[in-house]
């Protein structure tokens, strides 16, 4: 009994059922909402490779809709990839993260790690695409229900979409867990809703059941390849939302996703796509917009309204999942760092990461202005989503070998089919490269040139700044010697600095230039574990560097990729023992060494990959913010290091 009196039980009841609430509002706008265009898209006379409206086709396409779907989501990602979390957290970054600690332990495979790695990181980059082609095409296809409403509308269905997706990312600082409380019912409402629709199609129609037959997919497929491979592009859209129920799973948990998905999201859009079909099979006119047709002209301006809001939500769970790959990819040294704010006091791993924001921002608003139609937008569509599938399920296989060492014969079983299909979608898109899938692919060719530059500049960096700083060990004998000449001042100075090894820039300038150290110095090094949290009882190992009576000595602070660093927080846990006495946090001096960057001679790096790090350098978040340093008590030495 808790103190209310109520069951344990109940409580907790109430507290899953929360979540999924909240995770219907967050995780499944995307996935939830492809019923609107998907049919549409497919039989869209204006395709490249149009897909003719015949009773067979229609039987075809609906039941490899469904199909695709239970593969896909509920087998690759319910079932099988959402297994694969590295501390609750999912997402490629978090498969990565896997490789990344498997090839640490496990030298001799290093290199396939190493390049499953990168092949990781360029699903990561393609998943940054989705994040700015998902909230045009599905704002854009919801507000273009006015059409049907009312034809003359259609002029304003650009202009309204811009306002809609402007407020949305006002309203991002406020944190998924408010977004998600108040976009939940919302969604409850959406799937109830197109579940009721899809069920007054099918009352109709109720031949079209015979769809959920897999014998109808593939005698599409073997009878019909010319005709199914093309359809492949478009039916690829039914099942975007995937991977943002995979990236967004440290926010939510599997089972509350698993259970949102089987029970409430997965019917409700099956029986949408029946009750389409069956609305194309009485009258193939309504091609032209079967979702929105399935309601009475009365009900359509409401549902409209109602599409609306549910692909604003559609739009958020890839927009909180772009914020945790952005947030995971700086910690594991992909990107510079970053700023995050944390939006939930109670729950981890919601986060609101402003440049990432503006960035989407500033591109959802130019896709939206540039191709002014969902249509025009779907070529687009499908090859991130292809991509970043076909991505994670073969790293998920490689990762349940090597680290669950699931035997190979059944890691075939499983594997071969899925990829196999995943290798169908992928072909399909890449049929649609000169009608708009080019996009994707070079927004993320384009991302991950960043983070593999970045990557490497870093190294570069951390390589040179090691040389000027010189080792720690031989600048702490020459203090004792004398070698090195200084006044001992009263006071604790903390210095940040990469590792243990070297002596921090700001302690050497202030030695040799001032000619002073404080009484106590403190080196602290942060270590980003490949892990989400670490427990603070784990956080903090104090070095005294060999000597136990001069007052300087070394702090490894260790924080998880998921957390962000605080400085002082993790300091207070240090015990005075192991630290030479008491560090006097209240009135401690912290001093940072900033790197200024310059492109030097040296053949480190092609030339325009320095000048993209250098340019890439400007967005690292301030130091003294990010560690949550006290602003009145901090010094920057600066320093110039060429790569």
């Amino acid at each position: 009994m808790n103190a209310s009196g109520a069951p344990h039980g109940s409580a907790r009841d109430t507290v899953r059922l929360a979540v999924i609430v909240a995770a219907l509002g967050v995780v499944f706008g995307d996935i939830g909402t492809s019923p609107i265009y998907t049919l549409q898209t497919v039989f869209n006379p204006e395709d490249p490779h149009p897909v003719p409206v015949s009773t067979g086709n229609i039987y075809g396409v609906v039941s490899l809709i469904f199909w695709s779907v239970m593969i896909i989501v509920t087998t690759t990602y319910i079932l099988l990839a959402m297994r694969a979390d590295n501390d609750g957290e999912g997402g490629v970054m978090a498969l990565i993260t896997l490789l990344r600690q498997w090839r640490t332990s496990h030298p001799g495979r290093r290199r396939a790690a190493t390049v499953l790695a990168a092949v990781g990181l360029f699903g990561a980059s393609l998943f940054f695409g989705d994040g700015m082609i998902t909230p045009a095409i599905s704002v854009l296809s919801a507000v273009e229900g006015l059409k049907v409403v009312e034809p003359p509308l259609g002029h304003y269905v650009v202009p309204i979409t811009a306002v809609i997706i402007i407020v949305l990312f006002l309203v991002q600082r406020r944190g998924t867990e408010t977004v998600g409380r108040v976009f939940g019912p919302v969604m409850i409402v959406w799937f109830a809703v197109i579940g009721a629709c899809g069920i007054g199609g099918i009352v109709g129609n109720p031949d079209i059941l015979k769809a959920l037959s897999p014998t109808y997919a593939i005698g599409f497929l073997a009878g019909h390849f010319h005709i199914a491979f093309f359809a492949l592009a478009a039916i690829v859209l039914a099942v975007t939302g995937a991977e943002a129920l995979y990236a967004d799973m440290g926010h939510f948990g599997r089972r509350a996703i698993s259970r949102g998905w089987l029970f409430l999201v997965l019917p409700a859009c099956t029986l949408s796509y029946l009750g389409q079909g069956a609305l194309i099979l009485q009258d193939p006119g309504n091609i032209s917009s079967p979702f929105f047709l399935l309601v009475p002209d009365w009900g359509r301006l409401p549902l409209v309204l109602l599409a609306t809001a549910a692909t604003v939500i559609a739009s958020q769970a890839v927009i909180t999942g772009a914020y945790s790959v952005a947030s995971q990819a700086a910690q594991l040294g992909y990107l510079p760092r970053l700023r995050v704010a944390h939006t939930s006091a109670t729950t981890m791993g919601q986060i609101y990461v402003p440049w990432i924001n503006w960035l989407l921002f500033t591109s959802v608003l130019t896709l939206i202005f540039a191709f002014r139609s969902s249509a025009a937008l779907a070529y687009a569509y499908g090859m991130t989503v292809t991509g970043t599938i076909t991505i994670t399920t073969l790293l998920f296989f490689y990762v349940a070998h090597y680290r669950w060492h699931v035997p190979k014969w059944l890691i075939a079983v499983g594997a071969v089919p899925l990829l196999t299909v995943d290798a169908l979608f992928v072909a399909a898109n890449l049929t649609k490269l000169l009608h708009g899938a080019w996009l994707p692919l070079l927004i993320a060719i384009t991302a991950f040139t960043i983070m593999t530059t970045w990557q490497r500049g870093r190294a570069v960096v951390t390589a040179e700044r090691g040389r000027l700083e010189g080792p720690l060990d031989e600048f702490i004998e020459e203090l004792r010697s004398g070698g090195l000449v200084s006044q001992e001042v009263p006071g604790t100075a903390i210095f940040l600095n990469r590792g243990r090894t070297t002596a921090p820039l700001a302690l050497r300038a202030n030695v040799e230039h001032n000619q002073v150290r404080h009484e106590h110095v403190v080196i602290v090094s942060i270590e980003t574990e490949p892990v989400p949290r670490v427990a603070d009882d784990q956080r903090m190992t104090a070095d005294d560097l060999g000597h136990g009576d001069d007052g300087i000595l070394h702090v490894t602070a260790r924080f998880g990729y998921m957390e962000t660093p605080d400085v002082p927080a993790a300091l207070a846990l240090l015990d005075p023992e192991a630290t030479e006495g008491r560090i006097d946090l209240e009135h401690a001096s912290y001093f940072l060494s900033k790197i200024e960057l310059r492109k030097g001679p040296a053949a480190t790096m092609a030339t325009w990959r320095k000048h993209l790090f250098i340019a890439t350098s400007h967005i690292t978040a301030d130091a003294a913010e990010y560690f949550n340093l006290p602003r009145d008590r901090t010094v920057i030495i600066g320093s110039h290091v060429e790569v």
